[in-house]
């Protein structure tokens, strides 16, 4: 499973995330690739070598027709006119999200970006005291910031990312001059967004972590602390557009591949030809009651020709005893067999999604880049029982949520 760790040693940025991700290895052609499908006219991500503290960086920037976005002074525009056809025009959260959504790009990448921007939007209404959908949205509007979201998520996907993880997050200080007047540092978005985020106060006279950057990284990111443990393959920095003479003003981007877990246990096995088979279902539930890992049976032709079944019981070493037990107990074996074998399991958690018929647990895993997730068969049939609908529908509606999360 690859992992992306975004060190913020100097703060986060969109800009300072495209450039650590065409650093690390991410090819500028294929990421253009996705953001023409955006379908926003003569717009394309440029980036150039440079260097911060001697620290050999990846500078990115938004262009349009060729010429660097100034982020006070053009907007997004989604009339259908040149994008920078009105260097004040402001967007609303639906003109962003209607964008991303009638476009050409991945059903996942159009979902964690909405996500992104709908995260902005909130952080932005509390500052305000109004709706999400009432606030008009000027330096986290700007075309830049849609870029800068899009390819952040699409970037991560085609290096083929399945965790993203953060250290904490590091603030300067200061003042900005932003759409509403003159705001301190951090401004009062990025602290709505980074609400039970571990960050830290420095007292570097810049604005180090931006709107866009925070609520990239508080959407995408698993966690914040530490690098987890994994084998480390790419590393890339990516340049802010100031060189700061406190930090190297650089976001440091560690891409590793986290070997998938494996573990020591011990298989129970019995031959079992002269058994009620209803015994089975009483006998899985109690096995798996009392921590078995999983419990089967498979079907084999016996001595003498009579048909049975391998009673096979997955256990971790020091569950043995009791569980041999059960089964010396409950069936009609006079004797079982046990064994160590590796097992290797994929990462997996259990979350709640909400469906029209009542919440569902949704069992998800990652392998490849690609992630998987099954809802609780217990949770769909009680659902489907209670609203007298098919068990099918509540699975179906239990999967259409799990893809939002």
């Amino acid at each position: 499973m690859k992992i992306a760790y975004f060190d913020c040693f100097s703060g986060i940025s969109g800009d300072m995330i495209l450039g650590a991700l065409l650093d690390a290895g991410l090819a500028l052609e294929d990421l253009n690739r996705e953001i023409a499908k955006l379908g926003v006219q003569d717009v394309a991500i440029e980036c150039e070598s440079t260097a911060r503290h001697a620290i050999a960086a990846t500078r990115a920037k938004v262009c349009v027709a060729g010429a660097p976005l100034a982020d006070a002074e053009h907007h997004l525009d989604l009339s259908g006119e040149h994008p920078y056809a009105h260097a004040h025009a402001h967007a609303h959260l639906k003109d962003i999200t209607g964008r991303i959504a009638d476009s050409r790009l991945d059903c996942v990448v159009k979902e964690r970006s909405i996500r992104v921007f709908e995260r902005l939007c909130a952080a932005e209404a509390e500052v305000h005291n109004a709706a999400p959908a009432e606030v008009a949205l000027h330096e986290v509007g700007a075309l830049d910031a849609l870029i800068d979201v899009v390819g952040a998520v699409a970037g991560l996907q085609l290096l083929g990312v399945a965790e993203v993880c953060a250290s904490p997050l590091r603030f300067g200080t200061g003042f900005v001059r932003c759409a509403h007047g003159r705001y301190p540092v951090p401004v009062p978005g990025v602290l709505a967004l980074c609400r039970d985020v571990p960050t830290e106060q420095t007292d570097i006279r810049a604005e180090l972590v931006t709107p866009t950057g925070a609520a990239i990284i508080t959407t995408l990111a698993r966690s914040f602390g530490p690098q987890p443990p994994f084998c480390q393959q790419a590393v890339g920095y990516g340049a802010g557009r100031r060189d700061l003479e406190a930090t190297p003003n650089l976001l440091r981007l560690r891409l590793g591949e986290r070997a998938p877990a494996s573990e020591r246990v011990l298989l129970i096995e019995a031959n079992i030809d002269d058994m009620n088979p209803e015994v089975y279902g009483y006998l899985f539930d109690r096995l798996l009651a009392q921590g078995a890992c999983d419990v089967y049976a498979t079907p084999v032709l016996m001595k003498k020709g009579r048909p049975g079944n391998v009673l096979s019981v997955l256990t971790p070493a020091d569950r043995l005893d009791e569980l041999a037990e059960i089964v010396l107990r409950e069936t009609t074996t006079i004797g079982l067999r046990y064994y160590g074998v590796e097992r290797r399991v994929l990462e997996r958690q259990v979350r709640t999604v909400a469906t029209p018929y009542g919440e569902v647990g949704v069992k998800f895993s990652c392998i490849g880049g690609r992630r998987r997730a099954a809802p609780e068969y217990e949770d769909c049939t009680r659902l489907a029982q209670e609203h007298q609908v098919p068990l099918l529908s509540v699975y179906e509606a239990a999967c259409a949520a799990a893809t939002k999360e």
